[in-house]
């Protein structure tokens, strides 16, 4: 077959070819180049010797995220005729499908054939080590960056320092970039966004003060930064000096990585803030991006109403939209909304595997065992995804809670994948609520030669210890983390109280506040007492047995760290007005008992995420209905 414009142009040959195919490259035209592919084909210009169509057709490809058509016209270009750009297009095409492990093969590759090295190369080789957060692998590109005298290649040394930063070497990024010649912005915003991530905002601002010149980028990073660890008005200050002196407008990156630190942090107060900017400045017709990080937000910081409006409010939706909003409906545990909200879904959008995982976490926390089983039957039948290891996961959680557990485990030892350590993790915390002690006893070996340093693991197995009257075990479980130097990760509750953020930890003296918040703690505690409560002291692991460690006991309960911030919104808010705490780990049971009893008796809606979930505690019910 010939096509007509080799008839019209009998001389056409690669030479002009090249630059038709290198545009639709730039333009990402892909359904261009594959005509202009099939051309190459059918002509038999492909076989022109030192026609280099194939390595054009590779970058096309590679540029437009066909990264299965790129590889195999990589593996048939014979070796002699591929240059370093070559592999490189290959490599970078792994890097931005979220591939770091094949980009990482194919370096090796590189160094088996003797292929040129060049400063592209190792861009490539650093960015795949930050996304594994493979130090090792880094540290031996590190050497041979001095090696081929790359130290004054400044992209190079950018994505090094950011393979640093990312991996938590804060040390080695900075001697990195001390021994830089010339620094450029990307350079210092690398170094700002590593040093705020592990050496904190005020180091970071240091950096940030330091800098000198500052682009959208970098501001970003350190309001982001102030936000995301609580300190509004900080960062409400560097919005203001960016947007009303400077004159900047925020693009969408920028909102949505704030709405992200807001829905880390709690902060609505913030996020308010960028909705209002977002619909001044976009309208109602919104970038779909920040329309999504809107709900995501709003969902994450209790409002799960509000996010339920602004779906509702977007003129478009895709399979993120859907699924934020049905991870969040099954995080409030609405899990009956989110099954029935998903037949309106699939009429919309083609669902993918991170909504059943939103579907089985919902059934999973609404202890919708049959449905949640349903879906998770159905998902290679009937919607062609194959289970990974988190649908895996949900399923043994479902089970789990159910009290299904020899069920959960037949699962587990039919799973086509290892389990991980989320999937034995799971179960492990089932057993803990059904007081299955052998079995945890079994799944503690094997979780520690996953993670010996997880602490919770070790926690959960000594509190089981301690319900089932085996005190001895439970101190010889701890005093093992004792001796291996390992501590528990403290609980800590936050509430965001006038635009300010306040933190506590169990028995926390530290806030200015400290007398009242204890005053106010001592007469709630006796409200709850007359109301019915009593303290479950049965997970609480103290030596001895008299009535000195009793009163402990019962002490070291009363000020747990939910306890306090409850107390001190209680304190700082109007009466009536809803309070929202933010717990890092799970809440404990006999807070769970106890802030129930608080909602009824003052007459507040308390609304606490923990690590797992949101509890909305209302006239002494739980919307979890005690199954979390």
């Amino acid at each position: 077959m010939k096509w007509p414009i080799l008839r019209a142009f009998p001389s056409f040959s690669p030479r002009y070819l090249r630059p038709f195919i290198r545009i639709c490259a730039q333009r990402s035209a892909l359904t261009t180049g594959k005509k202009l592919h099939a051309m190459v084909l059918t002509t038999g210009l492909s076989t022109t010797e030192n026609s280099f169509l194939l390595n054009t057709l590779l970058h096309l490809y590679a540029s437009c995220g066909d990264i299965s058509s790129a590889q195999k016209l990589f593996d048939e270009i014979p070796h002699s005729s591929k240059d370093a750009a070559d592999w490189t297009s290959l490599m970078s095409s792994f890097s931005r499908q979220n591939r770091p492990h094949d980009s990482l093969l194919l370096f090796a590759q590189m160094l088996e054939k003797g292929a040129e090295i060049d400063d592209v190369a190792m861009v490539c080789l650093f960015s795949a080590c930050a996304w594994l957060r493979d130090v090792g692998v880094g540290s031996q590109g590190h050497g041979r960056v001095v090696k081929m005298g790359f130290e004054r290649r400044v992209k190079v040394c950018n994505a090094l320092m950011d393979m640093y930063g990312k991996s938590g070497m804060v040390e080695e990024m900075r001697s990195v970039f001390s021994e830089m010649k010339e620094k450029n912005v990307v350079s210092w915003t690398v170094v700002l966004d590593g040093v705020l991530k592990w050496e904190g905002v005020s180091n970071g601002r240091e950096v940030f003060d330091d800098m000198p010149h500052c682009n959208e980028v970098a501001w970003t990073i350190m309001i982001v930064g102030y936000v995301g660890n609580g300190f509004s008005k900080e960062g409400f200050l560097l919005l203001s000096q960016i947007v009303f002196h400077l004159g900047i407008k925020l693009n969408y990156i920028t909102l949505c990585s704030l709405l992200s630190a807001c829905a880390q942090s709690g902060d609505v107060a913030m996020g308010r803030w960028v909705h209002v900017y977002g619909l001044k400045m976009m309208g109602m017709e919104m970038d779909i991006m920040v329309e999504t990080a809107l709900l995501d937000m709003y969902a994450k910081c209790g409002r799960i109403d509000t996010a339920v409006k602004v779906f509702k409010c977007m003129p478009r939706r895709n399979v993120v939209s859907w699924n934020a909003l049905l991870s969040g409906l099954a995080m409030h545990g609405r899990g009956q909304l989110v099954i029935n909200m998903f037949p309106r879904m699939i009429k919309e959008v083609l669902p993918d595997d991170l909504t059943f995982i939103a579907i089985l976490i919902a059934c999973s926390h609404s202890g919708m065992i049959d449905q949640g089983s349903y879906y998770f039957n159905s998902l290679q039948s009937v919607y062609g995804i194959t289970p990974k290891i988190d649908h895996y996961a949900c399923m043994v959680d479902l089970l789990g809670r159910a009290g299904r557990l020899e069920e959960a485990e037949t699962l587990i030892n039919k799973m086509p994948i290892p389990p991980n350590e989320v999937v034995l993790g799971s179960l492990l915390g089932s057993c803990n609520s059904h007081g299955k002690l052998q079995l945890a006893e079994r799944l503690l070996q094997k979780l520690i030669l996953m993670n010996p340093c997880n602490t919770e693991y070790h926690t959960l197995l000594s509190n089981m210890y301690a319900l089932a009257g085996k005190p001895d075990k439970a101190n010889a479980l701890r005093k093992v983390l004792k001796t291996k130097g390992i501590s528990k990760v403290p609980g800590m509750s936050s509430i965001h109280v006038d635009g300010q953020l306040h933190q506590f930890s169990a028995g926390d003296k530290s806030h200015p506040k400290t007398r009242e918040i204890y005053i106010m703690l001592e007469d709630m505690i006796q409200r709850l007492q007359s109301a019915g409560y009593v303290p479950n002291l049965s997970a609480q692991v103290f030596p001895g047995d008299d009535a000195g460690v009793e009163l402990e006991k019962e002490q070291a309960l009363f000020s747990h760290s939910e306890k306090l911030a409850v107390c001190f919104g209680l304190l700082s808010t109007k009466p009536g007005k809803p309070l929202y705490i933010f717990k890092n780990i799970r809440i404990c049971r006999d807070c769970h008992a106890a802030i129930k009893i608080v909602s009824k008796i003052y007459d507040r809606e308390i609304i606490v995420r923990d690590r797992n979930r949101f509890h909305c505690f209302k006239q002494g019910s739980c919307s979890c209905s005690d199954f979390w």
